[in-house]
């Protein structure tokens, strides 16, 4: 009797595997105190949708935690800069505007900036099971030499 209490939640287990929680970060000025990080999480493991949010900070200032809809493990997120310095986040064809002065502003588009996308950072994406931030070669410091 008391062996099949401890087996039982045991069997829970694989239920929990195939759920997605997790989040990786995008550091703007190579320091973890300024970034861009993707959030994943996956609510229930019978559903391929996965509600993503988007946390803009700059510690000490300011954090801030915005919901950007949902996806599914394969959704690539990218990253521009403008040349005022904010961010266009997008995800397929949904876009959205934001920036690290006070991380408030977080705005969906519905088209292209006036003065273009900017300059590709990087992309967030699921690579061998595991979700990364894959810089852009023209973003990387050896590509400006």
């Amino acid at each position: 009797m008391r062996l099949r209490h401890l087996l039982l939640p045991l069997l829970f287990i694989p239920l929990l595997t195939a759920c997605v929680n997790d989040g990786t970060t995008y550091e703007i000025d190579n320091t973890s105190e300024h970034g861009l990080s993707l959030i994943r999480e996956q609510p229930y493991f019978w559903d391929s949708k996965i509600d993503l949010f988007m946390v803009v900070s700059r510690m000490p200032a300011c954090m801030r935690r915005h919901p950007m809809g949902t996806g599914t493990a394969a959704s690539k997120v990218e990253i521009y800069q403008v040349p005022s310095g904010a961010f266009v986040v997008k995800i397929g064809k949904r876009m959205y505007a934001t920036e690290t002065q006070n991380c408030v502003n977080f705005v969906k588009m519905d088209e292209d900036p006036p003065g273009g996308m900017g300059k590709l950072m990087g992309t967030f994406r699921e690579k061998k099971g595991v979700l990364v931030f894959i810089p852009s070669e023209s973003a990387t410091p050896e590509a400006e030499e």
